[in-house]
C-alpha cells in the first residue's frame, strides 16, 4: 500500500488535510498515515475531458506540414497527461467543410493509432473516441458506419460549422478570419457557398442517420454550438441531453429549463471571453447554466479554468474542481473515477498554486505515476 501523506485533499464537498492511502491502483482510504510528502500540495482527482481536438493540432502543427500520425497521437497523450488529464475524449471530426480538407485522414488516422496502442500500455492518458459529426459534409454517414461498433466510441456530437449557422453565425466575422488565415476572398466565397449548399442538401438527412445509430447503441449524442430556443428544443425533442459549447445565454437558459446538461470550453475562461465572440462561459457558470467543463483545443485550460472559478468566487473550491472530473465523469457514465473517494480508481493530481496560478506537479493514472 502506498501512502500520500500531508496532502490537502479536495473531496466532492470539502478540503481535508491528511494522507491518502493507494492499493492495487485505487483509493485505499483517506485518512493518517505516513508516505510520500505531498508538501501542503492539493491533491485532486484526474480530470476528465470529453471534447479535446488536441491531436488535430499535433497532426498539424503547421497548415502545410503534417505530423506522422503515431507519432503526433503519442505527443497528444503526454499534453494530456502533463495537463493533469487522466481520461481524454478524442473529438475525432468526421467529415471535412470547406476550408479544412483534412480532417477525414486525422480522423482515419487517429482511429488506427488509437486502435493500435490502446492495448499496449504506452499511453499516458486512457483515450476514448468522441465521434464529432459534421452534417452537412455528404461523407460523414459512411465514415461514422465504419467507426460507431468501436469500443473505444463513448460519445458522439451533433456538428454543423457551416457560415452562418451556430459558432458561425456572423459571416461577416467568418470571412475577415479567414482572410487572417492566408485565403483569398474568391477561395472564402467559393468554399461558403459550397457549405451553404451542402448544409440544405445534407444536413436534416445525416442528422437523422447519427441519431438512430448512437440510439440503436445507447451512445450518449451531445448538440454543438446551439445558438437558438429553437434549436434546444428540437434537441430536447429528439432526446438529447448534452449541449456542447451554446454559443449564447438564450440557447443555454433554454437547455437548463429543459434538463440538457451545458459543457463549456475552458479556454473561454482562461482568455476571458470566446476567441469567436460569442457568450463568456463565465457568465455562464456564474448564473448556474454550465454543468462541465471541456479544454476544447488547450488541454492545459481544463485546471487553470477550474481554479479561476474559484478565485473569481464563483464556486468552492471542490465544486469547481467537479467541473473537470466528477461532472464530465457523470455525463459520460464513467461510474470508476472524478472523485477522490475509496474503492475508485487512483487517478490523481498534485498541484500546487504560485501567484495565482496552479502548477501542476505530478499526476497517477490508476495509481502509476505517468507525468
Amino acid at each position: 500500500m502506498d501512502f500520500f501523506s500531508n496532502a490537502r485533499i479536495v473531496l466532492a464537498d470539502r478540503i481535508t488535510h491528511g494522507a491518502l492511502a493507494v492499493e492495487d491502483g485505487r483509493i485505499a482510504g483517506i485518512g493518517d498515515g505516513a508516505g510520500q510528502d505531498m508538501d501542503g500540495d492539493f491533491l485532486l482527482p484526474g480530470l476528465i475531458d470529453l471534447h479535446t481536438d488536441n491531436l488535430e493540432r499535433q497532426v498539424l502543427p503547421r497548415s502545410n506540414a503534417r505530423w506522422p500520425s503515431r507519432s503526433a497521437l503519442l505527443a497528444h497523450d503526454s499534453h494530456c497527461a502533463a495537463a493533469g488529464t487522466t481520461t481524454v475524449f478524442d473529438a475525432l471530426c468526421l467529415g471535412d467543410l470547406g476550408l479544412e480538407q483534412a480532417r477525414v485522414q486525422t480522423f482515419e488516422d487517429g482511429v488506427a493509432d488509437l486502435r493500435a496502442l490502446s492495448g499496449t500500455g504506452l499511453l499516458k492518458t486512457e483515450h476514448f473516441l468522441h465521434l464529432r459529426c459534421e452534417l452537412p459534409a455528404p461523407e460523414m454517414p459512411a465514415l461514422l458506419a465504419r467507426a460507431i461498433d468501436d469500443p473505444l466510441v463513448r460519445m458522439v456530437s451533433l456538428m454543423d460549422h457551416s457560415p452562418g449557422t451556430g459558432q458561425y453565425a456572423d459571416l461577416d466575422r467568418y470571412e475577415k478570419m479567414r482572410a487572417a488565415d492566408g485565403f483569398s476572398a474568391a477561395e472564402i466565397t467559393e468554399a461558403v457557398a459550397q457549405m451553404q449548399a451542402n448544409r440544405a442538401a445534407f444536413h436534416d438527412e445525416n442528422r437523422k442517420f447519427v441519431l438512430d445509430q448512437a440510439r440503436a447503441r445507447g451512445i450518449p449524442v451531445a448538440s454543438h454550438d446551439d445558438r437558438t430556443v429553437e434549436e434546444v428544443a428540437r434537441n430536447h425533442a429528439e432526446g438529447i441531453t448534452i449541449a456542447e459549447f451554446p454559443v449564447s445565454m438564450a440557447a443555454a437558459l433554454a437547455a437548463r429549463e429543459r434538463g440538457i446538461a451545458a459543457i463549456a470550453g475552458a479556454p473561454n475562461i482562461v482568455r476571458g471571453g470566446s476567441h469567436s465572440g460569442n457568450v463568456s462561459a463565465l457568465a455562464l457558470i456564474r448564473a448556474g447554466l454550465v454543468a462541465a467543463l471541456a479544454s476544447d483545443y488547450v488541454p492545459a485550460a481544463m485546471l487553470e479554468a477550474a481554479f479561476l472559478v474559484f478565485q473569481e468566487g464563483i464556486l468552492p473550491l471542490p465544486q469547481a474542481i467537479a467541473l473537470v472530473t466528477s461532472a464530465p465523469a457523470a455525463l459520460a457514465g464513467l461510474t470508476d473515477r472524478g472523485r477522490i473517494e475509496p474503492g475508485l480508481r487512483a487517478d490523481l493530481v498534485r498541484v500546487r498554486v504560485h501567484e495565482g496560478l496552479p502548477v501542476i506537479r505530478a499526476v497517477w493514472r490508476a495509481g502509476i505515476r505517468v507525468a
